[in-house]
C-alpha cells in the first residue's frame, strides 16, 4: 500500500524541482513514477496524483487511463484499459478564457470537496516516462486535471481556491448514492 501524503506535511507546499531529462529513465524516476500509478489504481476515487503525494517533491503528475474509458464506451475496462498519462516536467502552454466553478476533492485532503473556478480547456507540454516531449489538450475533466496538478507541484492545494467547502466522509457518499 502506497501511503498518501495528507495537508500539513511540508512536501505538499513547496515548489517540486525539476526533473533533468536525463534522469527520466533512471531507476529513481521510475520508481517514483511506479508508486505513483500504484497509489491510483489502489484508490478507487483517484482519477490523478503529483508526486508529492507520495512525498517525491518533483514535478511529475500521473493522469489514471479509466478516466480515458469514457471516449472508448465499447471497450471492456478489463480487456484494453487506456494507458495512464504520465507527465514529467509539465508546463500549461494554453489556458481556455472560459471557466467554470466544478466540484473538487483530492487524495491528500481527504473527504473535503469544494468547488473551484477552473479553464474549461488547457494545453500543457511535458515528457512521458521515456523522456518523449508531448503536448496535450484537453476539456472538462482533463483539463481540470492538468490545473489541479500543476498546483500541487506549485505547493497548492484545492482547498486554497475552493468556495463551499465540505467534509463528506465516505458513509456520507455511499448513503447519497443509495437515494
Amino acid at each position: 500500500m502506497i501511503q498518501i501524503v495528507q495537508k500539513g506535511d511540508a512536501v505538499l507546499r513547496h515548489i517540486a524541482e525539476v526533473v533533468p531529462v536525463a534522469d527520466i529513465g533512471s531507476k529513481k524516476v521510475q520508481d517514483i513514477i511506479a508508486r505513483m500509478k500504484k497509489a491510483i489504481a489502489q484508490e478507487e476515487d483517484a482519477v490523478a496524483i503529483a508526486a508529492p503525494q507520495i512525498g517525491e517533491a518533483f514535478r511529475i503528475f500521473v493522469v489514471s487511463g479509466k478516466i480515458f474509458m469514457e471516449n472508448y464506451p465499447d471497450i471492456n475496462p478489463e480487456d484494453a484499459m487506456p494507458a495512464d498519462l504520465v507527465a514529467i516536467n509539465p508546463e500549461i502552454t494554453k489556458l481556455s478564457k472560459e471557466k467554470k466553478k466544478v466540484p473538487e476533492g483530492c487524495l491528500s485532503v481527504r473527504w473535503l470537496y469544494g468547488d473551484v473556478s477552473r479553464s474549461t480547456r488547457a494545453s500543457i507540454k511535458a515528457y512521458d516516462e521515456h523522456g518523449k516531449e508531448y503536448k496535450r489538450g484537453g476539456s472538462g475533466l482533463l483539463a481540470q486535471i492538468f490545473q489541479h496538478e500543476i498546483d500541487h507541484l506549485n505547493g497548492i492545494l484545492f482547498i486554497d481556491k475552493a468556495e463551499n467547502i465540505e467534509d463528506i466522509p465516505p458513509e456520507k457518499i455511499k448513503e447519497q448514492t443509495k437515494l
